[in-house]
Order: structure tokens, then C-alpha cells, then sequence
């Protein structure tokens, strides 16, 4: 299980819907005073070297990120997540990509809190050292996140966004989604929780989505999916990626509505891409 490094993958399409969605959560979210608590379950290592190590290695990036960093015709929502990527490209080039972590710094203030959970050692450890600095905001946590949700929820201010997107390495982790977030609802029934999982030919990636719609019962929903290409004959490799929010945000639904088709779009890999969106609001 602790095999997988997101460095891999990072700045991938997977990556810009996630990240998408995530900076618009946050947009919205410290838009009120009081103070949101920011949980991430499987934080990474915070920030991701494009150009050495894991990621320069299959340069995955290049097929999301990077075909949209020199575009002057984004939606506002895709050029927000754009400008919150540029921050840590200073110069311009596109060297370094942030992972939810550092956007959640980047987006939080300082009344606001992040607990950071990361299992996998190499990674925590570099998740603690890109965040040494960061004061009281922040707490990295090297260990379990779904267990951790325990002892975060509820949060202090009872204002929250706990992001869910384990590896999926396993079948284990569809089970401890749901019972996390099963678990997280009854502690902190209005919180935002925002799920992230792949698109893949096997049946238990199939079936949570259908299984969090009907978790969510009659509570708002949000479900956005984007695929870049069809599903590959032998069943493996992603397609695309989702994105599963409970008690979303007014208007997330609007910037998303002009966001997915534009990236369905850009990040196509052959004519099978596509996207949807569906939800409820009261």
C-alpha cells in the first residue's frame, strides 16, 4: 500500500479536477470571518518538482497542467486555479506544481487551521519540512488520516472542508471512503467533505459514487466527473477522475458548469473525452 508517490502523477488531469474544485471550495468557504478548519487524509508531500524526480519521469503533468499554463482564454475558474499554480512559478515557468496542502496554504488565512494527515514516511517527511515554517495554521500529522478524521471532527469553529482522496492502491480504500465519511457526517453534519476518485474499469470505482449519492440522502450534492480518454481495453490505467462534494458551497455548481467543458476540452487525449456534472440543492 505504501508503495504509491503522487509525485508520479502530479499536475495530471486527475490533478486539475481535483484542484479545480478544490480552490473553488475554498474561495467560497473564507468568504464568511469565522475560521475554517482545512483536513486533508492523504496530504502528499506538499509540492512537486517538475523537472526532477518522480514527476519528470512519465511527465504526466504534461497532459494537464501543463496545456493550460500558456492560455490566455481560460474561464474564470480554470484561470483562478492557474494563478494559484503560478505562485510558486514566480518566474514564470512552469517548474513546480502544488499539491492540496499548499493550495489550502495559499487560500486560507490566518484565522484558519490545516491538519495534514500523510501515512507514507518519505512523504511525510517532506510534507513536515514544506511546512516548518507555517506557525500554528498548520499541523502535519504523520499517520492514518482516515483514522485521524476522529479526532478532528468537529472542528473547533464548526466550519470545515475535509478533503478524502486516497490512492485507491487497493480495494480497502473504497470501504474506508465510505466509512470515513459515513463517520465524518454524524460527528460534523454540516461540513463540507469533498471525496476524490478515479475512473477506472473496476467495479468497486464504479460503484462509490453511487454509493456517496445515497449516503448523502436528502442533503445537498455535488458530483463532477471529467474523462480524457476511452477506458483501455485490459481494464487498468485511468480514464478520468471524480469529484464528490456533501453540502457544496452556493454557486461551486455555476463555476463548475463553466470549468468542465472547457477542460473536457483542453485535456482530451482522443475523442472519448467527456464530463459531467449532476447534484442536488434545497
Amino acid at each position: 500500500m505504501l508503495s504509491y508517490r503522487h509525485g508520479f502523477h502530479a499536475g495530471n488531469d486527475a490533478d486539475v479536477l481535483k484542484h479545480v474544485v478544490l480552490v473553488q471550495l475554498l474561495l467560497h468557504l473564507t468568504k464568511k470571518e469565522t475560521p475554517l478548519w482545512v483536513v486533508d487524509t492523504h496530504a502528499g508531500a506538499g509540492i512537486y518538482s517538475l523537472e526532477h524526480g518522480y514527476a519528470a519521469r512519465n511527465a504526466e503533468f504534461r497532459n494537464g497542467i501543463g496545456r493550460l499554463w500558456t492560455r490566455g482564454d481560460l474561464p474564470e475558474p480554470v484561470a483562478r486555479y492557474v494563478d494559484e499554480v503560478r505562485r510558486v512559478n514566480p518566474d514564470g515557468v512552469l517548474r513546480n506544481y502544488p499539491g492540496s496542502p499548499q493550495l489550502a496554504l495559499q487560500l486560507t488565512r490566518a484565522q484558519d487551521r490545516l491538519r495534514l494527515f500523510e501515512l507514507h514516511g518519505n512523504e511525510g517527511r517532506a510534507l513536515e519540512a514544506q511546512f516548518r515554517d507555517a506557525g500554528r495554521r498548520v499541523a502535519v500529522v504523520a499517520g492514518d488520516g482516515f483514522a485521524g478524521l476522529k479526532a478532528v471532527l468537529p472542528p473547533p469553529s464548526r466550519r470545515g472542508l475535509t478533503l478524502i482522496d486516497p490512492s485507491y492502491e487497493t480495494r480497502d480504500d473504497y470501504g474506508a471512503v465510505v466509512a470515513a465519511v459515513t463517520d465524518g457526517r454524524v460527528r460534523f453534519p454540516t461540513g463540507c467533505f469533498a471525496v476524490w476518485y478515479p475512473l477506472l474499469q473496476r467495479r468497486e470505482a464504479v460503484r462509490l459514487p453511487e454509493t456517496l449519492t445515497r449516503l448523502a440522502g436528502d442533503g445537498d450534492w455535488l458530483h463532477a466527473t471529467l474523462q480524457v480518454r476511452a477506458p483501455q481495453d485490459d481494464g487498468f490505467g485511468l480514464h478520468g477522475s471524480g469529484m464528490f462534494v456533501f453540502n457544496p458551497p452556493w454557486k461551486l455548481d455555476a463555476a463548475l458548469r463553466e470549468a468542465l467543458p472547457v477542460l473536457s476540452r483542453l485535456l482530451a487525449q482522443d475523442e472519448h473525452a467527456a464530463h459531467t456534472l449532476r447534484g442536488r440543492a434545497r
